[in-house]
């Protein structure tokens, strides 16, 4: 009964990241699916103190990476989750 909670409890963490964290542009610079990493060269992100830079980035869910390709420009919401930089969500942009 316990195999589902953890599962259960990273989902409603990404999603209420995803609800918190507002949106930044980039353009995707390299997509690794293996490690389920994408590296974005991207705005400043206030909320993370970052400012703008190329920076390789876990994905909260590895599907996100489908369709993207270097050169994409993309607007992305990402958060520190379990010590890392993740996006949680993103979206081709013209």
């Amino acid at each position: 009964m316990k195999r589902w909670l953890a599962p259960m409890l990273t989902a409603l963490a990404a999603s209420a990241a995803l609800a918190a964290a507002p949106a930044v542009d980039g353009e995707v610079t390299k997509v690794d699916v293996p490690a389920a990493r994408l590296t974005v060269r991207h705005n400043g992100i206030a909320h993370l103190d970052m400012p703008p830079m190329a920076l390789a980035f876990r994905v909260a869910d590895p599907k996100l990476l489908d369709g993207l390709a270097p050169g994409d420009k993309v607007r992305f919401s990402a958060e520190r989750l379990n010590g890392a930089f993740t996006i949680t969500a993103i979206a081709k942009r013209p």
